[in-house]
């Protein structure tokens, strides 16, 4: 019965939202205050296509070019104007320049800022700050098998470390390589998790570096820990 009154009322509540009203509402304020990343947009710069359709990254800037300018798209929910639309666009631009877009598309990103190399300190950071951050879902994960997990602030200033001098040594792929790191310092401890229900262990610097040192000490191998 519960249950069935908690659905009524659910259903009872929508009958009074007017979703017309909801929509207009919406596109309105998408309209004059909308906000829209564009990321990795250096995979589409200088690239282009030697035969066939053109799917190339110019295609692709091409494209791009009427919606940044300001134009009426067509949305599931109706059209919707680009005029005043704030458009944000980022980019490693490793192997390409910011120069390398179409003039027309360069024209309307007119403030370019540079970013600074995350350092070991932001690593740290990103690793315990964050509401859902790196540490907080690796221990959540492994208490589903009923295994307790604690990380040290030595080990977490450890794998920061480690994060940043790999970055620094091979490609720099920012906190991205924070993933395989703690994937392989818990490697062992995932793999045999179903054999661990209700032990509790405790992951320290001394543990970190023991994981990771063998892999980081030659630049050829460490370029495989991504």
């Amino acid at each position: 019965m519960k249950d069935a009154r908690r659905l009524l009322t659910q259903e009872e509540a929508n009958k009074l939202v007017d979703l017309d009203e909801v929509i207009e509402e919406g596109t309105k304020r998408v309209e004059q205050s909308g906000v829209v990343f564009l990321d990795e947009i250096d995979k589409i710069a200088g690239v282009k296509s030697e035969s066939g359709p053109d799917v190339s990254g110019e295609g692709v800037q091409r494209d791009l070019l009427p919606i940044v300018e300001g134009s009426t798209i067509s949305t599931k929910h109706g059209p919707v104007k680009t005029d005043h639309v704030l458009f944000i666009a980022a980019g490693a631009f490793h192997n390409a320049k910011p120069s390398d877009l179409m003039p027309e598309l360069q024209g309307r990103f007119p403030i370019r800022v540079e970013l600074s190399d995350l350092t070991k300190e932001d690593f740290v950071r990103i690793l315990t700050e964050p509401e859902n951050s790196l540490m907080k879902q690796t221990v959540a994960l492994l208490s589903t098998e009923q295994v307790e997990v604690q990380f040290t602030e030595d080990a977490i200033d450890s794998i920061a470390e480690f994060a940043y001098n790999v970055n620094r040594k091979t490609q720099n792929i920012g906190a991205r390589r924070l993933n395989s790191i703690v994937e392989k310092v818990c490697e062992e401890l995932s793999f045999t998790a179903s054999e661990r229900r209700g032990e509790k262990h405790v992951i320290n610097a001394r543990m970190v570096k023991d994981r990771l040192t063998k892999i980081t000490a030659e630049d050829d191998r460490s370029k495989y820990l991504l």
